[in-house]
């Protein structure tokens, strides 16, 4: 028979996450296993024991978290995000922009950076892009997990609009029939196009998430 945790061990478990997701929302780390590393450490737990909360099991306590507290300002903040998130995907519509992430899933603090996937098979043409219309950059790269046991990297831009961060992976064309793993949940990322966003944005009545 598969052991079971303790009682003990699931609610420190369970307290991990709280606070990773509260150093997550407060103090603007993106990273889950940094999040994760921080919240055990001032529980004194090792960073490999098993007792560790999983990504999928911190942002559920971070979605729990914003509800609890400054749930207007998160979806306000939320709206602001994926507004410019809209002005970014239509601006390179050429790259067939694709929103994934907190952003998109409603997860999001004040903290992070819009997620999109662009596609072209000229990676360099982004910068380019940016460059003619005269938006300042940064170029960079992604190492994205593709399958259960393989990463691969891809070429990045980073850009601001509004002083929000831009975050944009470059994938080849063929890229979008397959996304990458999510980091959260293990499952391939969903990604939203422009006219799904820009309905999320327009139906006023339905929940943020």
């Amino acid at each position: 028979m598969p052991r079971r945790n303790s009682p003990r061990s699931e609610n420190l478990r369970r307290a991990i996450a709280q606070e990773a997701a509260r150093v997550m929302a407060e103090h603007g780390i993106q990273d889950f296993r940094a999040a994760k590393r921080k919240a055990a450490d001032r529980f004194g737990v090792a960073a490999d024991e098993g007792s560790l909360p999983s990504n999928a099991e911190i942002e559920a306590s971070l979605v729990e978290y914003q509800r609890l507290f400054g749930a207007d300002t998160h979806d306000a903040t939320l709206r602001a995000q994926r507004s410019i998130a809209l002005r970014a995907m239509r601006s390179l519509a050429a790259f067939t922009p694709r929103l994934v992430g907190p952003v998109l899933h409603g997860t999001a603090t004040a903290h992070n950076d819009v997620q999109l996937h662009l596609f072209t098979d000229q990676p360099e043409s982004v910068a380019l892009n940016l460059l003619d219309r005269g938006v300042g950059h940064d170029v960079g790269e992604h190492r994205l997990r593709i399958d259960a046991e393989r990463f691969q990297v891809f070429p990045a831009v980073q850009f601001e609009i509004d002083e929000q961060m831009i975050d944009a992976t470059v994938f080849p064309v063929d890229g979008i029939r397959q996304a990458p793993i999510s980091p959260v949940d293990g499952r391939p990322m969903r990604r939203a196009d422009a006219d799904e966003l820009e309905a999320m944005l327009d139906d006023e009545t339905a929940p943020i998430r």
